[in-house]
């Protein structure tokens, strides 16, 4: 079985203010999920899962579906907006850094099935609430907890937002 991919990258987190902030993201794929889904862990422990192809297409032309919007920005930057029932975020990317990390899903991807033109998973958006696991070679996809966030889940202040399984 192929390893998890995983990968901690900077995001940009963009605001109504006239500053952006960077934030730390989780990148994660795995190759043994034969619906090709890439995950977006974000700081406040949102897990966003969608098909890592929306995330390819969006590299080249403006893409949506379902809640997730992804479009290039300039020749280095790519934009994805999340849609949730808190608001949207707006993060921009290096685009360089997810090719990168797509590159390495496209390595370990075994085969395509012979149900591969089925129509894609929507977007979900899950919150974490398991024990922390960042270990890259995995046999099964795993949900983690940032340490920084233990201390807001100890007091029982993690929310589910409209939250949906990340595998729905």
């Amino acid at each position: 079985m192929s390893p998890v991919i995983e990968e901690h990258a900077r995001a940009r987190l963009i605001t109504d203010g006239p500053l952006t902030r960077p934030v730390p993201v989780d990148l994660r794929y795995d190759p043994a999920d034969e619906r090709r889904t890439v995950h977006i862990g974000l700081p406040d422990g949102t897990d966003w899962a969608f098909g890592r192809d929306l995330l390819e297409r969006g590299l080249r032309t403006p893409i949506e579906r379902g809640a997730v919007r992804v479009w290039p920005c300039g020749r280095t930057q790519l934009i994805v907006e999340l849609h949730s029932t808190d608001g949207v975020e707006v993060f921009q990317f290096e685009i360089r850094t997810l090719i990168r990390f797509l590159a390495r899903t496209r390595t370990q991807t075994p085969a395509a099935p012979p149900d591969a033109d089925r129509t894609p998973q929507p977007p979900s958006r899950t919150t974490r609430t398991e024990t922390p696991s960042r270990t890259a070679h995995t046999d099964t996809p795993s949900r983690s907890t940032r340490p920084d966030e233990s201390a807001q889940q100890e007091e029982g202040a993690t929310q589910e937002r409209g939250a949906q399984p990340a595998h729905g």
